[in-house]
């Protein structure tokens, strides 16, 4: 997690009230008896990581939809840079990027026709657009891939090309779900190193993972959501005074938040006896 204090860190946030990227406010989403999305609220800022964590079934995947759109929700207010996603959604995608865990990418093109597609479709300038991508392509090694079709390539190269789209059009704001699934350990770095270059130019990113040193390392505050509900938020210090677990790893917190520490330690006392 990055080293600022948290002082220094709600100054930045109260400084940037108004550049508020992402705002969830009481969001409630309900599947019959089913609670999906519990009165759920953050923000998201400008130039920040902010890291969305939860178990499977707690309320990630409907959260991320109702944010972009894909699903109407039963309460609440959500505003991306300023604007609704169900009034504004074509507005809205000119703005952002999205990168889901499984590639979304159109498989029966390359990725040349498919970037030049996407190119197309928001109306990219050429010239900068083919830069981006060539120095993209090329840190992500895989320019080799560029003209192969993308059916053919391996699940790991698919993810790098569908960041890729994510990023040819500079956008203001990233939501990303498991955007390092599948990837090598040296693009996985590259990746990280890309998206604190363009949190430094503002850009702020949302990030959901179940890899706990990622978020670790990479975001400055954490929600952690069980059950559709925020059960903590803050940085890595205020969730170790939150879950009163000083000097503790994020995987030791979220686990002790989530209220699966014990059935972990169940389940390892019966292994050892299982497997001696």
């Amino acid at each position: 997690m990055k080293t600022n204090t948290t002082f220094e860190l709600i100054k930045e946030m109260q400084a940037n009230e108004n550049k508020s990227k992402l705002s969830v406010d009481k969001l409630k989403k309900f599947y019959g008896e089913i609670r999906a999305v519990d009165n759920l609220s953050f923000k998201l800022y400008s130039g920040e990581i902010y890291g969305l964590l939860g178990p499977n079934g707690a309320g990630k995947t409907t959260t991320l939809k109702s944010i972009l759109g894909l699903i109407e929700f039963d309460s609440g207010n959500i505003e991306i840079l300023g604007m609704n996603p169900l009034e504004n959604n074509e507005e809205i995608k000119a703005l952002i990027g999205y990168i889901s865990e499984e590639p979304l990418v159109y498989k029966s093109l390359s990725p040349r026709e498919m970037f030049d597609f996407i190119a197309s479709v928001r109306k990219l300038n050429l010239e900068e657009t083919t830069k981006i991508i060539t120095d993209l392509l090329d840190s992500l090694e895989v320019t080799e891939y560029y003209d192969d079709p993308i059916i053919m390539l391996s699940k790991g190269t698919r993810q790098k090309i569908q960041i890729i789209s994510s990023l040819i059009h500079n956008p203001e704001l990233l939501i990303m779900d498991e955007p390092l699934a599948g990837i090598d350990a040296k693009s996985s770095r590259v990746v990280k190193d890309i998206l604190k270059i363009h949190t430094s130019n503002g850009v702020a990113v949302l990030l959901c993972t179940h890899q706990m040193d990622s978020a670790e390392n990479l975001c400055d505050r954490i929600g952690i959501i069980n059950k559709g509900k925020m059960v903590a938020e803050g940085t890595l210090e205020e969730l170790r005074n939150i879950s009163h677990k000083a000097g503790a790893s994020l995987e030791d917190i979220f686990l002790k938040l989530t209220e699966q520490d014990e059935s972990v330690k169940s389940i390892l006392e019966k292994l050892k006896v299982t497997l001696k």
